[in-house]
Order: C-alpha cells, then structure tokens, then sequence
C-alpha cells in the first residue's frame, strides 16, 4: 500500500516534474514578491489571495484533485506497456548507419562540455517545440479537440490543473515526449559517440529545471504575472497561458507555447499578456458539466465516436454517388 501510494504522489517529490515540492515553494514566493513589489499589496492580504479558498475548494479545483489521483493510477497501470524511448532511440540509432553517407561518431572528439551544452539545448528545443505542435494540433482538430477540452473545462487554475486531461490526451503526450526523447538519445550518440550526457539539477534538464524554479506553476494559477512585451516573445507568461484559457474569443489559439513563446511569434499564434483578473475560464460553447468526473472521462469519448460515425457516414455517401 505504501508503495502504491508513494507511485501516485511521487511527482511532489521528483525534480524532474512541475510539481516537485521546492517548484511549488519557489512557485509560492514568486507570487508573494509579485503580489507585493507589483501590485502594491500588504504580506497579509498576499497571502490571502494566494490561498483564496474561492480558488483552492471550487468545484473545478475538487475536480482537479480527483482527476489527478486518477490519471496517476491509470498512469501506473498502463506505463508498461507503453513504447519506451530506448526502443525509438534503437531504431533510429540503426537507421542512421543504414545511410552510407553519414559516418558514426564522427564528432566524439568534440569537448566533453560542448556535447553536454549541445545535448542539453538540443533535447529541452526539440521537446518544447514538439510541445507547442501538439497542443496546437489539440485545439485545431475536432478529434483532438474532444480530449484537450477536458483540460480547458476548467473555471479556476491551480497547479494540478497541468493534470486535468483526459487519459488518451496523456497518452498523446507520453508517446511525444517518447519521440523527441528518443531522436535526441539516438542521434546524439550516433554522431557524438558514448560521452553524451546532460547537464543536469538534482536529475532534471538544467534548462528545465530552471524553468520551473522560475514559477512555471503560476502558469496555472489565478496570479497573473506579466513579462516586458519584448520577454514576451521568447518566453511565455504565466499571464499569457492564464490568456490561453481564457473563453474570450479573441485569446482562442493563442499561446500555445509551453516554456517558449518563440514558436508563437514565429507561427503567428502570440498574444501578450494583458490584465487577467476579469478572465473568465472555462468551455463556453458546451454546456455540460466538466466538474462531474463521469462527464469528463466519458463524454470525450462520446464525442469522438460521433465524429467518427459524422465522417464515416460522409465517406460512404461519397463512395455510393460515384459507383452510381
């Protein structure tokens, strides 16, 4: 029992995720500083709004609780039998020496630190930029769109709200991070030989690691914190991810980014932070109860089936008028 409950809760104690507990303490100060130096608020009241039990007990947050313990144990369940990133990272090792023309560890007498720099760049742009893809592609596919909505369903944010997906748009995620994990392992020791290796604190990516002692969890938060418009484009804002779910239309498909905001510049999809207390979240166009658990893990499925059967029965009216 010990060790089943230590697998569901152990994200709070690993540094390799968002809500390791020293990402949430730094989370936590952050806003105080924030609340106080910017917004000209007293300690007291800080911490007040930090905490406001409106936020913490809403039916949305309740949710979000539930669905975590959820998702972590379907998580348990279902890990093993997914694809690893050793098993992408093989194949590809293998199919780069099927290309004659490229030549294996050609650059391992490369420095020990400029492989690790290199490595450790390469592995945190891929993974964040296959980040932004995804989540675009979430939003602008119907199918897609059917799991991502559960996320977006909710009508306050708190750090377990990066938990709030359905399971298929988990493993979604899972097999991309997959990919991007396994192309990086792959060709880095293709060209770069056995000395690969990151640069790392306390086990994680150092540029993730530094992204979330940054506050990364007041992504989801209700403190909206803003950048220079000029920070903006390079990196996202809590404010700006606060914008992304937003029901204001015109904050839809904006800010996909999920630590840079570099691809939405680029891409056209960036929208800088503005003022977030008035936002209000939530799924604006479906009236049904996203907070009801029964509701949030079965009517995507629901929904998809009917696309499916939509454009199937499309298909097949197509196929008759031509055999006609």
């Amino acid at each position: 029992m010990f060790d089943v409950v230590a697998d569901i809760f152990g994200h709070f104690i690993d540094p390799r995720k968002r809500v390791y507990v020293g990402y949430l303490l730094f989370s936590v100060l952050i806003a105080i500083v924030w609340l106080i130096f910017f917004r000209g608020k007293s300690l007291n009241n800080s911490v007040k709004i930090l905490f406001d039990k409106k936020i913490w007990l809403s039916r949305s947050s309740r949710a979000d609780f539930f669905i975590f313990l959820i998702n972590r144990c379907i998580s348990i369940l279902i890990s093993p039998v997914l694809i690893t990133q050793m098993v992408i990272a093989t194949a590809i090792f293998y199919w780069l020496h099927g290309i004659t023309w490229l030549q294996s560890e050609s650059l391992q007498h490369v420095a020990e630190f400029i492989i690790m720099f290199s490595f450790t760049t390469f592995i945190f742009l891929l993974d964040d930029f296959s980040k932004y893809w995804v989540h675009r592609w979430m939003h602008k596919w119907p199918v897609l769109w059917a799991l991502h909505k559960v996320h977006h369903s909710a009508e306050v944010l708190t750090p377990l709200t990066v938990y709030r997906t359905h399971p298929l748009e988990g493993i979604v995620f899972t097999i991309r991070g997959t990919f991007t994990q396994g192309i990086s392992i792959a060709s880095f020791i293709f060209f770069f030989g056995n000395s690969v290796d990151l640069f790392t604190v306390l086990g994680a990516n150092v540029l993730l690691f530094l992204f979330n002692t940054a506050g990364s969890n007041l992504r989801h938060s209700h403190i909206g914190i803003r950048y220079w418009s000029w920070l903006e484009n390079i990196l996202i804002s809590p404010a700006q991810h606060q914008l992304h779910h937003s029901v204001d239309i015109a904050h839809h498909d904006k800010n996909f980014g999920a630590a840079l905001a570099i691809w939405d510049y680029m891409f056209g999809s960036l929208h800088h932070s503005e003022d977030v207390e008035s936002l209000r979240l939530g799924v604006e166009e479906d009236d049904r109860n996203f907070n009801k658990l029964s509701t949030l893990y079965f009517s995507p499925l629901m929904e998809i089936f009917y696309i499916m059967s939509r454009r199937a029965n499309t298909i097949y009216s197509k196929l008759r008028s031509i055999t006609r």
